[in-house]
């Protein structure tokens, strides 16, 4: 992991798409918080699952349906939602979309 604290970051620049993957990259790491940048292709999916954090969403690049406990909505680039621990989630790419997630523990 390379080591970005005091640095000026592009964040959408960082992570790049890949044909038919998800790509995922940890830019920050502490006891109480994790910053992950995902870049996901037209298509592809975050399983549904669960986490013991709340995690914010925040998307970067693309179209994202998110759904919550059954609940699906539609984000675009600029747009973020809380994901409350121990909810059901997953995510799927309407379009390319690149995303920040921040795990809050």
């Amino acid at each position: 992991m390379t080591d970005y604290i005091n640095t000026p970051l592009k964040l959408v620049e960082l992570v790049s798409y890949a044909n038919g993957s998800v790509v995922s990259m940890i830019i920050y790491k502490s006891e109480h918080t994790i910053l992950t940048l995902f870049a996901l292709d037209k298509g592809q999916s975050i399983a549904e699952h669960t986490t013991p954090f709340d995690a914010l969403v925040q998307i970067l690049d693309g179209e994202a349906e998110i759904t919550i406990r059954g609940e699906k909505n539609l984000f675009k680039k600029a747009e973020s939602i809380i994901m409350p621990a121990n909810s059901p989630h997953a995510l799927f790419a309407k379009t390319p979309y690149k995303m920040l997630l921040t795990m809050m523990k």
